[in-house]
């Protein structure tokens, strides 16, 4: 029996990144399983954008996964698996968006985002004045 190979998005060099609990409760519903996962927002700067989306849309049109390779805060390397993506260009460059499912329980209050408040252009510019944490493919 052959293993599917998952088109993998790594990040070579910077820090850990930071995983966002995410409005978005549509996103649960994609990655559904017998085990309980949060869906997080991670955004990455990137200067091949354009490539990653190509070959991960090409991996899912295979029915291949598309996880994302990282290092820990040992520098461990861990994955993620990618439900959604959204590259978008900013005055500091590109930025990819990436909706992982994660193991793990992100903590936050469940409170926190009404769905009748939510505006996604404010959601995405609470991250996007950040500078620190910058991973880089």
């Amino acid at each position: 029996m052959t293993a599917i190979k998952p088109e993998l998005i790594t990040i070579i060099e910077g820090p850990t990144p930071d995983f966002h609990p995410t409005p978005h409760r549509w996103l649960q519903s994609i990655h559904e399983g017998p085990d309980d996962r949060a869906i997080a927002l991670c955004q990455l700067r990137t200067n091949n954008g354009n490539d990653i989306i190509t070959r991960c849309e090409d991996a899912w049109h295979e029915g291949r996964p598309v996880k994302l390779d990282y290092p820990d805060e040992m520098r461990m390397r861990q994955q993620a698996d990618v439900v959604a993506m959204r590259l978008e260009s900013l005055e500091e460059g590109p930025m990819l968006s990436l909706w992982v499912s994660l193991d793990f329980d992100l903590e936050y209050d469940e409170g926190e985002f009404d769905d009748e408040d939510f505006d996604e252009e404010d959601f995405d510019d609470e991250f996007d004045d950040e500078d620190d944490g910058l991973n880089y493919f």
